[in-house]
């Protein structure tokens, strides 16, 4: 661990650490040479004795440097100092995707989209430039206090993977691994889909799909089982999402999405259809020449499993290959035994569940009967009538009341089926409400911040911000509705107005612009073209990527952030921070607004907890 003060290179001061992992440590740091704040991943001292990993890893760094994308965490260095190794990366304020799941229980479907979207952005981007991840999971995906998600430690994995020193604990959770990862062979853009698919289905249930005691029980839950939709385990996720979530964790490479433009495609327009059909999924033992039904085409559909078969015994595992075989040998032979006894029972009963009642038609008939009414029941006792009644109970959640049921209650079914159960929603009137803070006076952070800290189980706030020009500190909200000290129920909206500072008259002049270390006697002609300094531009008006276009050829870092209730031109940049004219020293940032048609789905504040670039 190294220690406040400590000085790497002659440039990199360490200020205090802020995340450790199973290879790194990563400490808040300053470069002196450039006056930013960054975030210094270094290598635990097992890793930097290796010297095989150490010359990955820097060559892996130095690929991932070139990289330059929003939702992706810019990596600006890599070095050594005596036989410290360590990476210095872009530093991002916020929360990681993991703590923010575990704060909200999961995301509603709408925000998860927006989340997947950008996370896929950032795949593209550096699938581009033939860049895997390898390593694709909550844990690994910041959200910034701008709302801005961002993917990183982007061929780092590839490094960890290189030499056999790593551990399976080290490389992080096997949850989120491809079948082709836990089996030890090659992987490529497509791993990191299936990766992405076990995200998004925990950001939408709060859950990882497997689980196990070992990573190897894990692993084989991977290879070898399917994961269901992810509205089997919670209601409310339309079709679309769930046929996305599906199509990208198929166990085969070449039936999953095989790029993440596919993936963002379908991500888009599940946003605006979502209950649409039209993600397109190859059936099991689907090749890679086409996507027709082998049934269709009077083939045996086995060829897929010694498909599977095969690809396992090429790969470069040979003890594991040799585990997996047999256990999946030993399940073949179990559901061999379980197939004949059913069709044993069929034929001898015409039931797979024992003789049936029968007609005055000689012909069986599967058994009719009456769904039991458990609304008010615990969710025990309805389990318990329920199943003692012949049916399938599927509930929602493991204890409370009971407040539908689905099939209702009287209804006649076939014995066997599966009676769905849920617990009471509230009713309009007992909504939960609460008074709100004072906001007037804060920064917009702490404002947001505040209305965070209401929500809970089954209370939830959104907000709106807008802007005006005022004697107000820049930044300060000056006004909200509702009042302060006034009750607001669940799911209504928080609007603030946060001042934009004076307005001035003259371009080169700003009454906000932030503080500065310089003498106030240095000279004011200091040009952009000059030092260490530049001249903000004016961007409002122009396009996003225009504005950005501007920003960088001054040498200027920039955040983007989206509104959908501002005046001016979709696409476009409706205002920034600080005003055109204010002098910066290079590598600072500048704040860009840009109006979206969209409802801002992720500008919901994050909370008050926060990670720098986490593991």
């Amino acid at each position: 661990m190294l220690n406040k003060g400590t000085v790497l290179t002659g440039r990199y001061e360490i200020i205090e650490r802020i995340g450790t992992g199973g290879m790194a440590d990563v400490y808040r740091a300053m470069d002196s040479k450039l006056n930013r704040y960054v975030a210094i991943k270094v290598l635990k001292r097992e890793y930097r004795e290796d010297e095989q990993f150490v010359t990955k890893f820097r060559q892996e760094a130095r690929s991932v440097a070139g990289l330059s994308h929003p939702n992706v965490v810019g990596v600006y260095d890599v070095g050594n100092d005596d036989d410290i190794q360590f990476i210095v990366l872009e530093l991002v304020e916020g929360i990681s995707l993991k703590k923010y799941i575990e704060k909200k229980g999961h995301l509603p479907y709408k925000e998860a989209l927006s989340i997947a979207i950008q996370v896929a952005n950032g795949m593209a981007a550096a699938h581009a430039h033939h860049i895997v991840h390898r390593d694709i999971k909550p844990q690994n995906i910041i959200i910034s206090k701008e709302g801005k998600v961002k993917v990183t430690d982007f061929g780092i994995a590839k490094a960890a993977t290189s030499t056999t020193t790593v551990s399976t604990s080290a490389m992080g959770s096997v949850h989120y691994m491809s079948p082709e990862q836990a089996r030890g062979g090659y992987s490529d853009e497509r791993s990191d889909i299936y990766s992405f698919g076990i995200t998004l289905f925990e950001m939408l249930t709060g859950d990882v799909p497997f689980d196990g005691d070992t990573t190897v029980a894990v692993a084989v839950h991977h290879i070898q089982d399917e994961i269901m939709p992810p509205s089997e385990k919670l209601s409310g996720i339309p079709k679309s999402v769930d046929r996305i979530v599906q199509k990208c964790t198929r166990k085969k490479t070449d039936q999953r999405y095989q790029s993440a433009g596919e993936l963002i495609a379908d991500l888009k327009r599940a946003l605006q259809d979502p209950e649409g059909d039209f993600v397109t999924i190859p059936p099991v033992g689907a090749g890679r020449a086409d996507n027709v039904r082998a049934d269709e085409r009077g083939e045996n559909t086995e060829d897929g499993l010694e498909e599977d078969i095969e690809d396992i015994s090429n790969e470069r595992n040979p003890r594991m290959d040799s585990i997996l075989k047999w256990i999946g040998i030993g399940i073949a032979a179990a559901l061999a035994l379980v197939v004949i006894f059913f069709a044993v029972r069929y034929a001898q009963t015409g039931s797979i569940f024992g003789t049936p009642e029968t007609t005055g038609s000689t012909e069986a008939t599967v058994e009719q009967v009456k769904v039991p009414d458990v609304k008010g029941k615990t969710v025990e006792e309805a389990t318990k009538i329920l199943e003692e009644a012949g049916f399938i109970v599927k509930s929602n959640a493991d204890s409370g009341e009971i407040g539908s049921q689905d099939p209702e209650a009287g209804s006649m079914v076939d014995k066997g089926s599966t009676v769905k159960i849920e617990l009471v929603k509230p009713t309009t009137a007992e909504v939960k409400s609460k008074k709100l803070p004072d906001l007037v006076g804060l920064t917009e952070n702490e404002a947001l911040e505040k209305i965070n800290e209401l929500s809970e189980e089954g209370f939830e706030l959104k907000y709106k911000i807008n802007h005006e020009y005022n004697e107000a500190p820049f930044g300060n909200v000056i006004s909200m509705s509702p009042k302060a000290g006034e009750e607001i129920k669940s799911g209504k909206t928080v609007n603030l107005t946060v001042s934009r500072g004076l307005q001035t008259t003259e371009a080169t002049t700003t009454t906000t612009a932030p503080p500065t270390t310089e003498s106030t006697t240095a000279p004011t002609e200091t040009s952009s073209e000059s030092g260490n300094n530049a001249t903000v531009p004016t961007v409002v008006g122009m396009s996003e990527s225009a504005a950005i276009s501007a920003l960088s050829d001054v040498g200027l870092s920039y955040n983007v952030r989206y509104v959908s209730d501002a005046s001016g031109t979709v696409g476009n940049v409706v205002y920034q921070n600080p005003y055109s004219g204010t002098v910066m020293e290079k590598g600072s940032t500048v704040t860009i607004t840009v109006k979206t048609d969209a409802e801002p789905e992720t500008t919901e504040a994050p909370g008050p907890e926060t990670e720098e670039a986490s593991e």
